[in-house]
């Protein structure tokens, strides 16, 4: 890209110089420093804190943050104290894979990546309070890490377990369920397998319950809600346990959530890891039985979930219902999960479309128990009607039903009503060297012991390999000097594994209240004036991992009165992803990563900001396209000259202290529309109006000082570095960043208002509600805002922005 706009012209403002000053003023004058406590209300805006990779940051990285940042600029204006800090999340396999390749010491290479990271944020003029900054591989940050670890292993909610985990040989370490996709690890797509080890596990699925209905107290997407629902899985119904034929000691038990269709039960289902599949299997089907369970165990659960084919084989042997003593064959398949449910299910093909086609492929019995049309031996009958068949159960309804049969079982010791959970307990454990070590030793009988919170932090000792041990230890295990550990005169062992990089992350935006502490992780005052976050903007990739844990932990930490909340975050927002120019995600080896720098080389950072909120609406993906960024050049370079005099550089002759009604009156509805548009974090609707403002400024003959510096205030928050300069040369000693933000006059606002349909391809998509006088772009800007609108845009590309003036928007999509 050429380079001509880098140079300033005539009319044109010097980005270069201006930027970096006020940047220095900033960081010199600490400006956006929090203030603990006061009479201001307090406004607690977070962003998901970054990983500091190699590669640096890309323009789709800021997104998030430019975002938070006009919020925080104008929350402040508004009169709050705003805590809006930033840090890195910088232990993680990356850093010790380069280590690998290279000889790199993990410690030097984020360093490294830090220093580029800050360097790429500060360019944008971002208004974080640098002096709460934290850094997860820091020892005074991953000290209180490892505390949080003893408060939880001191409740019984981190155990040992010896369990088959998902192992990357590869990566040579342990990944958790949720770090498996497709079968693959999620960091490098490396092949994944079952393997059984030695595991710390922490006891999430204590908190299921409160995970899953506490998402009632808070004001997040409802998909990123239902997301968690689903990954926490709650379902009632029963456990049943059934005899099984010549093994008077086996109790085989199934969880059901119809328990009500018992007597329609014709097979049981094993997982190929059950305990009891080697015992029921007969000699005659053990071959088939054991390749089999080989087969499964090569696959992920996620990938044994995602099977459409049902296959299975039959073990010889059968299980005894426990309300009619009937024989049920036993099979086993790789469809059938170890962790869910005890590892067995009870197939009613009857009314399970599942179990239905399982049954008609290998020709199993098929009974009906639930009155309905149709035969069955086509297809299953799902309704709720009436039970049949089922004795004592005949006539009733499914609730009835459930509660009838759940009653049976218990009084006859048969099994008992429950709930039972998708979720699984969190691996905690990593084979690696880049992380927290864990803060427990092992006597010589293998038997456990936490470490002293006076002993904390564990270091990481330095070590020159960071290969994998290939015995299924990590690095540690080589470091001879530091496994020794004494404790009460008591020699000990310590752990080897390291905590995974969602460990630090669980609790940084509590760290962020008191980063300095070196008493305690955060003074309790402090946590109690600044909590909860009152805004947590980041990626929806993120729905599970780190949200659910950062929950789990919080509401631990709130059991033994840590923090005073029992939700960490009340209000969240995604960000829509900006793809790369080709349309797909950016990425290296795509070759469409566009690096910040140069934008805000040939652009500015102000420049930059307001392209990327201008783009559409924040929570809508979209392209990048550089040739964007003229538009909004253009635009600050017009407020520039419309305040500026070229030639001698101060404030241009038209400011004076007259003006027309019909601007003085348009600056009002700009206020009010920026204003809610900016709460509402409509980010590209209040950008189009305040370009139309410059249109009409434009027109009129002078412009009063009043109103430049109103619409200097209201731009600030979006381009606060040209702002600043403005402000200055419109004779202000201090920095804006705390001017009392404009308001209206009601009186002013009650012009007309039109209403406009928007349409996509004709077909009548919503209805926006616009001044009368509101020009194209702002109205084009408004339509595009319209949920509904957004939904039938998702994935099309816009041919044609038709506007019929005061009537119609019609957006002409393909694809």
């Amino acid at each position: 890209m050429s380079n001509e706009s880098s140079a300033p012209r005539k009319g044109a403002y010097d980005y270069t110089v201006i930027e970096a000053r006020w940047q220095r003023y900033w960081l010199a004058q600490k400006t956006f420093r929090a203030e603990d406590f006061g009479d201001k209300p307090k406004y607690y805006i977070l962003d998901m804190f970054p990983y500091p990779s190699g590669d640096g940051l890309h323009v789709g990285h800021p997104e998030g943050y430019t975002a938070t940042d006009i919020l925080a600029r104008y929350k402040r204006m508004k009169g709050f104290n705003v805590l809006h800090p930033m840090g890195w999340d910088a232990f993680g396999l990356p850093a010790e894979q380069y280590a690998v390749k290279t000889g790199t010491h993990p410690r030097e290479t984020t360093r490294r990546n830090v220093e580029r990271f800050r360097r790429q944020i500060q360019a944008l003029g971002f208004s974080y309070d640098w002096d709460r900054e934290v850094n997860t591989t820091d020892t005074d940050y991953y000290r209180w890490t490892q505390w949080i670890f003893l408060k939880l292993y001191e409740r019984g909610l981190a155990y040992e377990s010896f369990a088959p985990v998902n192992w990357c040989p590869e990566l040579g370490t342990v990944l958790a369920n949720e770090e498996v996709i497709d079968g693959k690890s999620e960091v490098g797509g490396f092949e994944v397998t079952k393997k059984p080890m030695r595991q710390w596990v922490l006891k999430i699925t204590e908190y299921a319950d409160r995970l899953l209905s506490d998402l009632d107290q808070v004001d997040w997407p409802e998909t990123i809600k239902q997301q968690q629902r689903n990954w926490i899985g709650r379902s009632e119904g029963a456990d049943i346990v059934f005899g099984v034929e010549g093994l008077a000691d086996a109790r085989l038990t199934v969880f059901s959530t119809r328990p009500d269709t018992l007597f329609g039960a014709t097979f049981m289902v094993l997982a190929p890891e059950h305990e009891l599949v080697a015992r029921v299997t007969t000699e005659s089907q053990r071959c088939d039985v054991d390749a089999c369970v080989a087969k499964a165990t090569a696959m992920s659960e996620r990938d044994r979930i995602a099977v459409t084919e049902k296959t299975g084989v039959f073990t010889g042997g059968y299980a005894l219902n426990p309300v009619n003593g009937c024989r049920i064959p036993i099979w086993v398949a790789d469809y059938v999960l170890v962790s869910y449910g005890h590892g067995a299910i009870m197939s009613v093909p009857g009314h399970d479309e599942r179990d239905h086609e399982f049954a008609r492929k290998f020709g199993l019995p098929i009974k009906r128990v639930i009155t309905g049309p149709g035969d069955i031996e086509d297809a299953a009958h799902v309704a709720d009607d009436l039970m049949v068949n089922s004795d004592f159960l005949d006539g009733m309804r499914k609730t009835e039903a459930i509660a009838a049969i759940s009653e049976w079982l218990e009084s006859h010791d048969c099994g008992r009503g429950t709930v039972n959970y998708k979720l699984r307990d969190w691996l905690f454990s990593r084979q690696r060297y880049w992380g927290e070590p864990i803060p427990v030793a092992h006597d010589k009988d293998g038997n456990v012991v936490g470490v002293s919170e006076d002993d904390l932090p564990i270091l990481l000792p330095d070590l020159d390999e960071f290969k994998p041990t290939g015995t299924g230890e990590s690095p540690l295990a080589r470091a001879e000097d530091w496994l020794d550990y004494q404790h009460e005169g008591t020699s000990y062992r310590r752990e080897t594994n390291t905590m995974p990089q969602w460990a630090g992350s669980c609790w940084y935006y509590l760290r962020y209240i008191d980063p300095r502490n070196t008493d305690a992780p955060w003074d309790n005052e402090k946590e109690r004036y600044w909590m909860p976050v009152d805004l947590y903007v980041g990626g929806a990739e993120h729905a599970v991992l780190h949200l659910l844990y950062a929950r789990f932990w919080h509401k631990v930490l709130f059991d033994i009165g840590y923090v005073s909340t029992s939700e960490p975050f009340v209000k969240l927002v995604n960000q829509g992803m900006i793809l790369g120019e080709n349309g797909e995600k950016m990425s290296k080896s795509r070759g469409n990563v566009v690096n910040p720098d140069d934008i805000i080389r040939d652009w500015g950072a102000d420049s930059m900001r307001l392209y990327e909120m201008f783009m559409g609406p924040l929570e809508v993906t979209k392209p990048w396209q550089t040739n964007g960024m003229a538009g909004m050049s253009r635009f600050l370079n017009r407020v520039w000259r419309l305040l500026i005099d070229d030639e001698t550089g101060g404030i241009a002759p038209p400011v004076s202290d007259a003006e027309s009604p019909d601007i003085h009156r348009r600056l009002h509805c700009t206020i009010r529309k920026v204003s809610e548009d900016t709460d509402g974090m409509r980010f590209n609707t209040a950008i189009s109006a305040m370009i139309e403002f410059v249109n009409a400024a434009y027109k009129e003959p002078v412009v009063s000082r009043a109103t430049a510096e109103t619409f200097v205030l209201l731009l600030a928050p979006y381009a606060p570095h040209i702002c600043e300069e403005l402000w200055s040369r419109l004779g202000h000693t201090d920095t804006l960043a705390y001017e009392p933000w404009p308001t209206w006059d009601p009186e002013l606002v009650t012009e007309n208002v039109m209403t406009v349909t928007v349409q996509i391809n004709g077909k009548l998509r919503g209805h926006i509600e616009v001044a009368s006088d509101a020009g194209k772009d702002e109205i084009l800007a408004a339509a595009k805002a319209i949920e509904n609108v957004q939904k039938h845009l998702a994935g099309a590309k816009i041919r044609k922005e038709i506007y019929v003036p005061g009537r119609t928007v019609n957006l002409v999509v393909a694809g």
